[in-house]
């Protein structure tokens, strides 16, 4: 069964000095999850958010909050992120050599799993613990930085990701250069959840948010001939 189509706006690209007021804006501008991006300098080559911002934006917004590590290790941090209100955490298979104990952990703590892929990860690292998912997010940028040009190749890697999923209910989420414009390839390839950043925070306030929002839905809608 064909999995719901999804637009999951990235905080990244939002006004960090108004978060609570962005999360609040794209909830209502018909966000379905919210994409919190973590960056710790280190495995990726920028600094971002911890568990205390997850935590005060939590009031903010009943959407789900899917929340990315692009930290190494990931391990000790988990439990922090899971008390903060991630609904879904996500971690790197090239962040550390324990991606099974990650998985196994984060189920533990009540959450939902997610595994990432980075640009260069070839789709058979998962495979040994694709049992352990419900989310695999195929990275369509190198991490680490906001406003990136999507790489093509991402699709091709979905597709092949689609079929190593066969008939499980895992969500296929893409992230990086996400627009109007590239939704179509991404969500024919087998993805069902589309993260946008800057091509969501154009234009700065509610209702162009609403306007980038359905432009993103509408295109991969129609890709997926749902709507006339």
């Amino acid at each position: 069964m064909r999995r719901p189509l999804l637009i999951a706006p990235s905080i990244l690209a939002s006004d960090f000095a108004r978060l609570g007021e962005e999360v609040r804006a794209v909830d209502q501008a018909g966000a379905d999850w919210i994409h919190i991006d973590v960056m710790d300098g280190h495995f990726v080559p920028n600094i971002s958010i911890g568990p205390d911002v997850v935590k005060a934006l939590r009031p903010h917004s009943k959407k789900t909050f899917d929340v990315h590590l692009m930290i190494a290790p990931c391990d000790p941090y988990l439990d922090a992120f899971a008390k903060a209100g991630s609904d879904i955490i996500t971690v790197h298979v090239e962040a550390g050599p324990h991606i099974h104990r990650s998985l196994q952990a984060i189920r533990a703590l009540g959450k939902k799993a997610g595994v990432t892929l980075n640009p260069g990860t070839p789709e058979s690292t998962i495979e040994p613990v694709i049992d352990l998912v419900d989310l695999i997010l195929v990275m369509s940028v190198n991490p680490g930085f906001g406003g990136q040009k999507y790489i093509p190749y991402a699709a091709e890697k979905v597709a092949r990701l689609r079929a190593l999923a066969g008939g499980r209910p895992i969500d296929i989420e893409v992230d990086g250069g996400v627009t109007a414009e590239t939704a179509p390839d991404i969500v024919r390839a087998g993805a069902n959840v589309l993260v946008a950043g800057s091509a969501v925070f154009k234009g700065g306030n509610g209702d162009h948010y609403r306007a980038n929002i359905a432009a993103i839905r509408n295109a991969a809608a129609l890709a997926r001939g749902e709507v006339a």
